[in-house]
């Protein structure tokens, strides 16, 4: 093995070079509720600890990376270096076609273009606010950014609202890509739960993307959320793989 030589090329990016030639390279991503995330790509694989050392080395604690669950060989990589298991995650693959689920007595479904936009948003609010109150953000994806919206945009096409005698109780939130379609978010206010708006709210944001022409959505479940886990088995969701998150404190 030649001399490795490891360069911070930019306030993100990290290159490894042997012989004038780049062997590997890492970088970081800064996540919307503070956490960093770690990633290297090596060609060769004596050089993952030298690069991650000197990343690590530059970088200030905690830290964090994302290891497929079905590749042991890169989490022991990482475990050398300190990390240990943070999370779990689980990723779904849920078919779109049209379920039967009997919506709860009192309660309204409805598109978010059709909700009251301030309502609307208010209860995204609120849903917020409960979550960093209980789990906290970090079991929640990634691109949800914590904390008040305040004057941040939010689009009500990506939005399913439940209504329970009157209040906005509930929302799914969904990004369409392509043939299909990301759940980013499954919530109902504390209030309003135990009633079967979940499933309601899922079927509806379901049955939209299937006579929008999309066949299948995929979502990610944390391993300690079973009721979010009952919720997507319970719709004919199937397990297609997941992720660790590790972190260095």
């Amino acid at each position: 093995m030649h001399h490795v030589i490891i360069d911070r090329t930019a306030e993100t990016e990290w290159r490894a070079v042997s012989d004038g030639r780049t062997v590997g390279h890492g970088d970081i991503s800064h996540r919307p509720d503070g956490r960093i995330f770690i990633s290297v790509d090596v060609w060769r694989d004596q050089v993952f600890d030298q690069l991650a050392t000197a990343m690590l080395a530059d970088l200030p604690a905690p830290l964090h990376t994302l290891v497929g669950a079905a590749d042991p060989g890169l989490r022991a990589r990482w475990e050398r270096l300190g990390f240990t298991l943070g999370r779990g995650e689980r990723e779904y693959v849920v078919p779109t076609a049209p379920a039967s689920v009997a919506v709860p007595a009192g309660v309204v479904v409805l598109p978010g273009t059709e909700a009251d936009p301030g309502r609307l948003r208010a209860l995204d609010r609120a849903i917020r606010e409960e979550v960093e109150a209980a789990a906290g953000w970090r079991t929640m994806p990634a691109e949800v950014v914590p904390g008040p919206l305040g004057s941040l945009p939010l689009d009500p096409a990506r939005y399913t609202v439940a209504v329970a005698d009157g209040d906005y109780a509930g929302l799914v939130r969904v990004a369409p890509v392509r043939s299909r379609a990301r759940i980013g978010l499954v919530a109902v206010r504390t209030g309003h739960r135990r009633r079967g708006i979940g499933r309601a709210l899922l079927a509806h944001a379901l049955g939209s993307l299937h006579r929008d022409g999309i066949t299948s959505a995929w979502a990610e479940v944390d391993e300690s959320n079973t009721a979010g886990t009952a919720l997507f088995e319970g719709a004919g969701a199937e397990r297609s793989g997941g992720y660790l998150e590790l972190v260095r404190h």
